[in-house]
């Protein structure tokens, strides 16, 4: 039977999680098949072309363009030390103290030395580019020249949104339940390297407080958009997050605003609290979808198998799990309890397929099923 698309947020116990880790050039694999390796182990290096630095050495010796390859005393592919002479004109009737001279402005080599713009172009030394196995697991695939797949079982948990790259630390639960608010009074200097977990919405000072205190990353269901253009000073893009600098992750499960953490989550994330998580706050809600996430790794042999490893998306049955993701029942959790065929017409005037939800406290409503997004586990 056609039904509409559903996406799907995943929750799992227990998963083989893989990541490819790619270098952004080619470079130098450090890891083979078969090795274990930590969040912090390099597993791929390469260099970047350093910057370059024009210096107008026809100026600075007072010469014509098509003079100065006479006068250079460092020649094309010559290595330079920042501050090290690399020119210097002919000393004016013999005398030292007359002659110009031009000095290098980095530590690297001579690029070019043209006589059509009397410029010499310095490089700078290569710029070191390492990728990190971000999971603590098995190599299980080397790309030649590009990098490797790491894969680990471990409990898996998507959120909706989050800013702040991948990093790793202890899980620390600091509310007593997914209902309550994570303010600054809750952090303290307990969390330092930790992953926080907290219930409700996180206000953007208690995101600064654990920034403060050294925590890794903070895990919760909701977060206002005041708070977040608070915390950052400036309003999010709408292209890919993760790469901002603020010393802290942040991973939202849930979806902005007053919103609990889905009891599931929360449970999840308790279960395997004081143990080492790997977060990744990087999301893009445009083609090519990349959802933040949480990884709590185990020890257990990848080579195992597992229900798990065969999960495929089914889509919507009785008893789903669904969050709702359109007004008027935004953010609230339930399962579905009635798939009916027919178009329905809505109250647009317009006709869809739908589907009734019922809600944990014993509520239904009838939802196009565009409107909510499948819970996977």
């Amino acid at each position: 039977m056609a039904h509409a698309y559903t996406p799907g947020l995943k929750v799992s116990e227990k998963l083989l999680v893989s990541k490819r880790r790619i270098l952004p050039l080619k470079g130098d694999v450090l890891a083979k098949v078969g090795d274990r390796v930590n969040p912090d182990t390099v597993v791929a290096r390469t260099f970047l072309p350093g910057n370059v630095d024009p210096i107008n050495v026809s100026n600075q010796l007072g010469l014509p363009p098509e003079d100065i390859e006479m006068c250079m005393l460092k020649k094309v592919g010559d290595p330079v030390e920042d501050g090290e002479l690399i020119a210097r004109s002919k000393p004016l009737f013999g005398l030292k103290w007359f002659a110009s001279e031009s000095k290098s402005t980095l530590k690297g080599t001579v690029e070019s030395v043209s006589s059509v713009t009397g410029q010499v172009l310095l490089r700078g030394e290569p710029i070191p580019v390492e990728v990190k196995a971000y999971l603590n697991g098995e190599v299980i695939e080397v790309i030649e020249n590009e990098g490797v797949v790491v894969s680990t079982w471990g409990a898996f948990i998507q959120g909706i949104f989050g800013i702040g790259g991948e990093t790793h630390g202890i899980v620390k639960v600091v509310v007593p339940d997914n209902t309550v608010l994570l303010t600054d009074k809750l952090i303290t200097d307990e969390c330092k390297g930790c992953i926080i977990i907290g219930g409700s919405r996180v206000t953007a000072e208690a995101i600064r407080k654990a920034a403060g205190v050294g925590a890794k990353g903070v895990v919760t269901g909701g977060f206002d958009d005041k708070d977040l253009r608070d915390f950052l000073g400036y309003d999010i893009g709408v292209a890919i997050t993760g790469s901002e600098e603020i010393g802290v992750t942040l991973v939202v499960t849930e979806g902005f605003g007053d919103i609990n953490m889905a009891e599931k989550t929360f449970a999840l994330l308790k279960t395997n609290e004081n143990k080492m998580a790997c977060i990744n706050g990087a999301t893009q809600i445009r083609a090519g979808v990349i959802r933040p996430e949480v990884v709590v790794p185990t020890e257990e042999d990848i080579r195992q198998k597992d229900e798990s490893e065969a999960f495929e998306q089914t889509g919507l049955e009785i008893g789903s799990p669904v969050r709702v993701i359109r007004h008027p029942h935004f953010g609230r959790l339930g399962k579905v309890s009635d798939l009916p065929s027919p178009l329905q017409v809505l109250e647009s005037e317009s006709k869809a397929r739908v589907l009734e939800v019922t809600f944990d406290n014993g509520d239904k409503a009838i939802v196009p099923r565009a409107n909510v997004e499948l819970i996977e586990s």
